[in-house]
């Protein structure tokens, strides 16, 4: 039975959000942006509640905090929830989010590259510096990521931060998320000013491929819950993978499509087309 109150989240996950043009201006400065009221609460508490469902249900990640590596220590992750459940796939398909995805980036239509949830568990380390485009083996930088917090997010729970700029300058793009990324892109983001203020309840983040970003350690008593999803320009082609992890994203999230050709593998569908 669809009820008032599924409406009205269904509506709103497909309605335009009025995107101001300083923030695509600030966007393209940046490497990011941030967005207030982009989702309703009382959406966020229904597909916060389900998405935390299915995190438990699926995730594999049961060792012990000590005994994990700092990549392990970050967060939970487990992506492509679309794929294991109705509801989630209509919140991840989004026509609102991509439109905005579409419009900050200057392209006329979005694909999705893949969703994931990223919970940082009460005492969670931190999740080291780095640019996600390392892992992508895509023909250009139109690429960028909504970072949805299922919660109000302070500073103590380790909210995203991001180098301000640092889309442009050719430094630690060979890392991968690591003790190493940390100190390495540290170092040379000295000069960059460094946003890493908490998020509101509906507020997200969108930030492109090549931005660095990283987040604090969630030292609170609650987990901190996020769901992203990566989209891609619908014409974006898929290049020769270079490195381990672009060879296991190309197998994995692109299907081992042909290189040279449209990265629109069936996990690839267009999410918002402005024609």
């Amino acid at each position: 039975m669809i009820t008032n109150s599924t409406e009205n989240r269904l509506a709103q996950l497909d309605e335009p959000y009025a995107l101001p043009s300083e923030a695509i201006t600030f966007y393209r400065e940046n490497g990011y942006v941030k967005l207030k009221h982009v989702l309703s609460p009382d959406l966020l508490a229904y597909y916060g509640d389900l998405i935390t469902e299915w995190v438990f249900k699926l995730n594999t990640l049961t060792k012990p905090m000590e005994e994990r590596t700092t990549y392990e220590r970050a967060f939970l992750q487990v992506m492509n929830l679309w794929r294991e459940n109705d509801a989630i796939k209509t919140f991840v398909f989004s026509r609102r989010l991509a439109r905005i995805a579409a419009e900050l980036m200057g392209v006329e239509g979005v694909r999705l590259y893949h969703d994931q949830a990223l919970y940082k568990e009460p005492s969670g380390g931190i999740t080291p510096w780095h640019a996600d485009q390392y892992y992508w083996p895509l023909s250009s930088d139109k690429t960028i990521t909504v970072w949805i917090p299922l919660q109000d997010t302070p500073y103590e729970m380790g909210p995203l931060a991001f180098a301000e700029r640092s889309q442009t300058v050719n430094i630690g793009r060979d890392l991968k998320i690591s003790d190493e990324s940390e100190q390495q892109i540290a170092e040379a983001l000295k000069t960059f000013a460094v946003n890493e203020t908490p998020f509101e309840l509906g507020e997200v983040s969108f930030h492109a491929g090549w931005t660095f970003h990283r987040a604090g350690a969630n030292s609170s008593s609650q987990a901190r819950r996020v769901m992203t999803m990566i989209y891609m320009d619908k014409d974006i082609r898929v290049t020769e993978p270079d490195n381990d992890n672009r060879i296991a994203d190309w197998k994995t999230w692109l299907q081992s499509k042909t290189v040279g050709t449209t990265a629109d593998s069936a996990l690839n569908p267009i999410l918002y087309d402005a024609r």
